[in-house]
């Protein structure tokens, strides 16, 4: 079994090079606002998905430690994280494509169902 710090790293690798892609093709073709956008949404969505793994990990600490937490939070924070960076694209739209945004944003979330999928392929 994984740990989720192992999977966040995973995962944090396969984004910077998907980023790479993203500024590859913001440099290189006419759609510019839309690459930008996707740039903007999946580190923000990375982002996201760092505080998922510090709240659960410290959730974790907390149940092994015998203390109780009443939630593992972090819900608003992400929240507001997604919000940023729509109010971003919005507020930019020369630079920053909001449907690109919001697609930039779920890439983290794909990726972890990905990597789930060829994980239990390769060990089920």
């Amino acid at each position: 079994m994984h740990t989720l710090r192992q999977i966040f790293n995973r995962q944090k690798k396969a984004l910077f090079f998907l980023s790479a892609l993203f500024v590859l093709g913001w440099a290189f073709t006419d759609w510019k606002t839309i690459f930008a956008g996707l740039i903007l949404g999946s580190l923000f969505g990375l982002y996201n998905f760092w505080i998922l793994v510090r709240r659960m990990e410290r959730f974790d600490q907390s149940i092994t430690e015998g203390k109780e937490r009443k939630s593992i939070g972090g819900t608003a924070l992400r929240f507001a994280s997604g919000v940023a960076a729509a109010a971003i694209a919005l507020s930019m739209p020369e630079k920053f494509n909001l449907i690109g945004t919001v697609i930039g944003l779920m890439i983290p979330y794909v990726l972890l169902l990905v990597d789930r999928i060829i994980v239990h392929v390769k060990h089920y």
